[in-house]
């Protein structure tokens, strides 16, 4: 991720377990985008390196990339609806 930022692109697509450390190494201006991001009661699927949206949230994403989740789900908006409420408590203050 530094290699990027020093040629000059604005941020990358990364794990959300990579998520703090290239926070750390690059700054809060450099965009980072998470995909396999997962609520905890669904599968993994084919995604190995997950968190879910609180965890990727409080981690520094700015982004999250939620697919399977929400389109397999025999729910789609709850299931969407559950993911939104996991993204406000991630930037809700820690109790």
């Amino acid at each position: 991720a530094l290699l990027t930022k020093e040629a000059g692109m604005d941020g990358v697509v990364a794990s959300p377990q990579e998520v703090a450390s290239i926070r750390a190494a690059c700054g809060r201006r450099f965009v980072i985008v998470c995909p396999g991001v997962r609520p905890q009661n669904v599968k993994r699927n084919d995604q190995r390196r997950v968190m879910t949206a609180e965890e990727a949230i409080r981690a520094g994403a700015d982004y999250l990339v939620v697919g399977r989740p929400v389109m397999e789900a025999k729910n789609p908006v709850a299931a969407a609806q559950e993911i939104i409420a996991e993204m406000e408590r991630g930037t809700a203050p820690p109790a």
